[in-house]
């Protein structure tokens, strides 16, 4: 707002000097003193914040524009009405009534000078108003802001103790299960094994004495070890999850990273029996889309989103990574496609590049 107060300001006196000049007035070292003198108080105005200090700074302004228009020059008295609608700013939030007041003096001042006193005043309502109206219009944009950053850090702060709470929680899941299935172990084979022992253990005492009881504690030992291992083995089976499991999941989380990194979208798309695909197979798909992916990155303009497509047909798997980028009919083959198609190649698979429509490239695995 001071601003726009200064420029009018200087305006205003470019304006007086230029009359000066034009006209040749005499006495224009009292000009040149009085427009330094209206400077400074002007400058020292916007020097302090108090009302009342503020106040007494505008009525000196005014008083020494009167008083120079008297007994310099008529033209001082353009002066004024930024005076007094700075004033009344001060005290009022009236936009007319300064307006009103500003042209009061019209009727005081010779008939040659009043059009453009009117000019003048008109000139320094609407300036002075479209800038207070700037202004308002800047300090609320600043107050948005500072509450959209205050809203932000606290987001930041919630997602932070949402992301300790997650790992905090995940690090409660694995220490819960390790019980379960430690207490399992205890439960489950800890007693099928210390059962046998004892059995073992007895007969080895009767050996000698009762041979046929020994025999029969002996089969019971055997019995209960069998029952032990046949537990470990389901125990073991119902831990381990499945390789369809593994290498879907391990796809999403991957394609989630990739996006938040990238800011891109992306979509995975899987049907068919995905329990045929064996580990190392999954371990050529990843890699494949990967380079995939890091190629879409560098070559495909325009691109915002990815899709990947795993399909298990009758003898085959189909693995689709196609963006909706600009493509390009010619395609040279870099160190990343060259290692695709020999990993590929190693399964005696086949990798199919196209850029027509987007650029996709293909992976197709025999099925084992």
């Amino acid at each position: 707002m001071e601003r726009w107060t200064i420029i009018n300001k200087l305006v205003l006196i470019f304006f007086i000097v230029l009359t000066f000049v034009y006209q040749q007035t005499t006495g224009i070292s009292w000009d040149v003193f009085l427009l330094l003198l209206y400077i400074c108080i002007n400058i020292s105005l916007h020097l302090f914040r108090r009302r009342t200090f503020i106040t007494l700074f505008l009525l000196a302004s005014m008083v020494l524009s009167v008083i120079a228009s008297i007994h310099v020059s008529p033209f001082f008295i353009l002066l004024v009405p930024l005076s007094i609608i700075e004033l009344f700013d001060q005290w009022t939030a009236q936009k007319i009534l300064p307006f009103v007041f500003a042209i009061i003096p019209v009727f005081y001042i010779s008939v040659e000078i009043q059009p453009v006193y009117m000019l003048v005043a008109v000139y320094t309502f609407l300036t002075y108003t479209m800038g207070k109206m700037y202004h308002h219009k800047l300090v609320k944009s600043e107050e948005q802001l500072d509450a959209m950053r205050v809203t932000q850090h606290k987001l930041m702060k919630q997602i932070n103790e949402n992301d300790v709470f997650m790992k905090q929680s995940a690090y409660t899941f694995k220490l819960e299960e390790r019980n379960r299935i430690s207490q399992q172990i205890h439960d489950d084979i800890g007693h099928a094994i210390t059962g046998a022992l004892i059995q073992m253990e007895a007969t080895k005492r009767l050996l000698k004495i009762d041979q046929e009881k020994a025999e029969e504690l002996l089969q019971n030992a055997i019995g209960i070890t069998q029952d032990g291992i046949e537990r470990i083995r389901l125990t073991l089976k119902n831990m381990k999850p499945t390789t369809e499991q593994v290498g879907i999941n391990r796809l999403k989380l991957y394609l989630d990273e990739f996006a938040a990194k990238h800011e891109k979208h992306t979509v995975l798309t899987y049907n068919g029996n995905m329990e045929r695909i064996t580990s190392f197979q999954w371990k050529i798909i990843q890699e494949n889309i990967t380079e995939a992916l890091t190629n879409s990155l560098k070559y495909a303009e325009n691109s915002t989103q990815i899709t990947v497509d795993v399909k298990v047909l009758n003898k085959l798997i189909k693995v689709e990574v196609k963006d909706d980028g600009q493509g390009t009919e010619k395609i040279e083959k870099g160190l990343g496609i060259i290692g695709m198609e020999e990993r590929t190649a190693a399964l005696d698979g086949k990798i199919i590049i196209d850029g027509k429509d987007g650029f996709s490239v293909t992976t197709l695995l025999p099925i084992q």
